[in-house]
């Protein structure tokens, strides 16, 4: 049976390592939760060990959220917006705060562009967009200058439910594992997280 985690291959012997450089961070996503009789995710590091969790036990219908680290921690909130004539849209806030959001992920349906994820007011940060397939788990987000800052790959052998997301540095790593949560809520079918019966 093929491992959920990654495998880590030894560097080459003599191989330079440029310190100054950092590499991409790289997580295996896993569509179940570790806690019985509950639907979310279960997220590796390149070393087999916990980084992050999703749970839905709070919110029967999914419309909120919680991304937690591996200690439990909240690191971010993702809360579905009712009645945006924006069409549909998730809201991203810090920590369990769910007065300011500090991103708004809309999705899209025009050209290849899937979703547009935009730094609300008075944030100084980036905006960005995600094109490919959240189905077929390929796809790309892609900054302000059209640099490649994640992607969402497919794992070799086990199907659609185990996937990676690598993740390049300048971009926070709980911040693209919240776009994934919301990416899952809009366009997967059935959604892991929420019944679309309730939609």
């Amino acid at each position: 049976m093929p491992r959920v985690h990654p495998n880590m291959v030894p560097a080459a012997p003599g191989a330079a390592v440029d310190r100054a450089e950092e590499a991409p961070t790289t997580l295996t996503v896993w569509r179940k939760s570790l806690l019985f009789d509950c639907k979310g995710f279960t997220v590796y590091d390149a070393k087999g060990n916990l980084a992050y969790r999703v749970d839905s036990y709070a919110s029967e219908n999914g419309d909120e959220v919680v991304l937690m680290d591996a200690a439990g921690r909240p690191a971010f909130t993702v809360r579905r917006k009712r009645f945006s004539l924006q069409g549909e849209q998730w809201l991203v806030f810090a920590g369990e705060e769910t007065r300011r959001p500090v991103y708004a992920i809309r999705r899209n349906g025009r050209g290849k562009t899937m979703a547009n994820v935009t730094a609300c007011a008075g944030g100084t940060s980036s905006s960005y967009e995600v094109e490919g397939s959240y189905a077929r788990r390929c796809c790309v987000l892609y900054d302000g200058e059209r640099r490649t800052v994640a992607e969402v790959r497919p794992k070799e052998v086990v199907g659609t439910d185990v996937f990676r997301l690598v993740v390049q540095p300048g971009l926070g790593v709980s911040l693209a594992m919240a776009v994934v949560v919301a990416l899952e809520q809009m366009f997967a079918r059935p959604s892991l997280l929420r019944s679309w019966s309730t939609a």
